[in-house]
C-alpha cells in the first residue's frame, strides 16, 4: 500500500487561493482583461479605434443626443434662404449637395447613438480606444515587469550564491541605481529615448517604455532575491547537491530558485501594477508610447482638454478601465502573497 503523497507547494497555494473569494473574483477580472488584450492583439476587437465613426464629442448613448449640435441644426433650418442664382452659376447645385450632406450627417448621427461610451473630439469611439489602451498599457506593464524580474532574479542569484567580488560589484551597481531618485531616473531615460540617436533606433512602438521601466525597476527584486540566496546557499539540500557533484548553475536555478519562487512571483505581480501606473504617467506627459498609439495615459492627456468643454466621458472611460484592472490585480497579488507564504499555512 502506497503512502499518501503530500500536496506540493503550488497545489497548496491554489487550494488556499480557491478559498479566498476576493482573490478569485480578482482573478476572474484579471483573466477577463487578459482575454480582452489577446483579442485586441489579434485584431478581433478595437482594431478600428482610429476610425471616425461618430460625430465629434458624441455623448454616451444613455446620456442622449448632443444638445449643442441640435441647437445649431435648428438655427440653420430656421434661417432664410437667399436666392443667389443670378451671381453664382453653381447655385442650382447647392440644394442637392446640402441634401446629400444632410443624409450623411443623419447616418453618422444614428451611428453615434450606438456609441456606448461616446466619442472623442474627432469622432473616434471611446470604448474602442479604452480597449486598445488596455492592450497597450497592460502589455507594457507585463513585459517590463517580466524583464525587470529576469534581470533582478539573475543578478540577485549571482550575488547571493557566489558572494565575494561578484557580490561587491553587483552591490555597487545596485547602489548606483538606487541612489538616483526613481522618478528622475525614469524621466531622464525617457528624454534620452525621445531625442538623439536612441530616438531613431526606437522611434515607434512600446519598446522604449518597456526598456526604461525594466532598467529602472530591477533593483527591488535584486535585493530580495539576493537575501533569499544568501539564506539558502548554506542549507542541507544545497550541500547535498554539491556533494554529489551538481554544477553551480543547476544548484542556483534547479535547487534554490524553486524554493524562492514565491518571492519572485509576488514581486512580479507588484511590478506589473507599478509599471502600468508608470506608463500611464509617462504617456500622459508625452514621454511614453508614440503618438500613433493609444494608451490609458494618452487618453487621460486628451481628456484634460475635453473636460474644460464639459466632455467627461473619455476621462471616465480611461479612469474606470485602469482603476478596475489595477485594483483587481493588486488584490490578486495580496491573495497570492498570502497563499504562497509558508508562515500562513
Amino acid at each position: 500500500m502506497k503512502a499518501p503523497r503530500s500536496p506540493g507547494l503550488w497545489t497548496m497555494a491554489w487550494l488556499k487561493l480557491r478559498d479566498d473569494r476576493v482573490g478569485m473574483s480578482s482573478l476572474a477580472i484579471v483573466f477577463g482583461f487578459g482575454v480582452l488584450v489577446m483579442l485586441a492583439q489579434l485584431g478581433l476587437v478595437a482594431s478600428d479605434w482610429q476610425r471616425e465613426v461618430a460625430t465629434p464629442f458624441a455623448p454616451p448613448h444613455w446620456v442622449g443626443p448632443n444638445t449643442d449640435s441640435e441647437e445649431i441644426q435648428t438655427q440653420a433650418e430656421g434661417s432664410p434662404v437667399l436666392d443667389i442664382s443670378a451671381v453664382d452659376p453653381l447655385a442650382s447645385q447647392y440644394e442637392a449637395w446640402a441634401r446629400q450632406a444632410a443624409q450623411v450627417t443623419e447616418v453618422v448621427t444614428q451611428k453615434s447613438i450606438t456609441r456606448a461610451l461616446g466619442a472623442d473630439r474627432i469622432g473616434r469611439d471611446v470604448l474602442a480606444k479604452a480597449i486598445k489602451g488596455a492592450q497597450v498599457s497592460i502589455t507594457v506593464g507585463v513585459a517590463a515587469a517580466l524583464m525587470a524580474t529576469l534581470i533582478g532574479t539573475f543578478l540577485g542569484a549571482l550575488a547571493g550564491y557566489f558572494g565575494g567580488v561578484i557580490d561587491d560589484l553587483l552591490e555597487w551597481l545596485y547602489n548606483v541605481f538606487n541612489s538616483v531618485p526613481y522618478v528622475l531616473l525614469i524621466f531622464a531615460l525617457a528624454a534620452v529615448f525621445k531625442s538623439g540617436p536612441m530616438a531613431r533606433v526606437f522611434s515607434n512602438g512600446i519598446a522604449p517604455v518597456v526598456i526604461i521601466l525594466s532598467v529602472v525597476g530591477w533593483t527591488g527584486i535584486y535585493r530580495l532575491v539576493r537575501a533569499e540566496y544568501i539564506k539558502h546557499r548554506g542549507r542541507e539540500y544545497v550541500r547535498a547537491a554539491e556533494a554529489i557533484g551538481v554544477s553551480h548553475l543547476a544548484r542556483m536555478f534547479g535547487h534554490i530558485l524553486p524554493n524562492v519562487s514565491h518571492v519572485v512571483l509576488v514581486q512580479l505581480s507588484l511590478h506589473v501594477v507599478s509599471f502600468i501606473k508608470a506608463e500611464v504617467i509617462l504617456s500622459f506627459l508625452g514621454l511614453g508610447v508614440s503618438m500613433d498609439m493609444v494608451s490609458w495615459g494618452t487618453m487621460l492627456s486628451e481628456a484634460q482638454t475635453e473636460l474644460v468643454l464639459g466632455k467627461w466621458w473619455q476621462l471616465v472611460a480611461a479612469t474606470g478601465f485602469m482603476a478596475l484592472f489595477v485594483t483587481a490585480f493588486a488584490l490578486l497579488t495580496d491573495a497570492l502573497r498570502d497563499a504562497l507564504d509558508p508562515k500562513l499555512r
